[in-house]
């Protein structure tokens, strides 16, 4: 998974192979915070989400937000 800006700062695109979505970087903390939630709502999962985090917390990371 990788979350990258986008060039005018204004937006954020998390891809995983042929799957992207694009979402406004305003936006990054609740999909940070969604991601976070789903291993404990759905255990089940296991670390299915962990990358997902972890290319969240990274951007967050560059962009001074955690």
């Amino acid at each position: 998974m990788k979350a990258e800006l986008s060039e005018d700062g204004q937006s954020f695109t998390l891809t995983r192979g042929a799957w992207s979505n694009s979402y406004p970087l305003a936006d990054l903390p609740k999909w940070l915070a969604f991601y976070r939630k789903q291993p404990l709502d759905f255990p089940k999962s296991g670390d299915s989400y962990a990358a997902s985090i972890a290319a969240l917390e990274a951007l967050a990371a560059r962009l001074g937000q955690g």
